[in-house]
């Protein structure tokens, strides 16, 4: 859908640049916030040995892993879909990952705090 035939960009007219750059920012913000918290799991990974146990570190550099190359796809299938409704002008669709990035994050942060405390 995004790489191969991209025939959706031929529907509709062109949107104004401005909305499209706008779009653009947008999926680099979300780009970005998956690579922090690839950063994240590298770092809790490799340089806090005495963080915690392994395992429990190994949890949570996974856990943050797997959230970061979540949040890559979705900016991507945001981007198209945001593009593709300017293009319609169709209204933006909207998305609950914004709830779900929220609810992540503050698991995360429950479980860095239990693991302060505890060790």
């Amino acid at each position: 859908m995004y790489f191969g035939n991209k025939e959706w960009q031929r529907r509709g007219k062109n949107p104004d640049y401005r909305f499209s750059l706008a779009n653009e920012r947008t999926f680099l913000a979300w780009i970005r916030t998956a690579l922090a918290f690839l950063a994240g799991s590298i770092a809790i990974d490799q340089l806090t040995p005495d963080f915690a146990l392994p395992a429990i570190r190994v949890m949570l550099a996974i856990l943050l892993a797997i959230g970061g190359g979540a949040m890559a796809l979705v900016a991507l299938r945001r981007w198209a879909e945001n593009e593709q409704a300017m293009r319609l002008e169709a209204p933006l669709p909207y998305t609950r990952l914004l709830p779900a990035v929220a609810f992540f994050l503050v698991l995360i942060a429950l479980l860095f705090i239990l693991f302060i405390v505890l060790y």
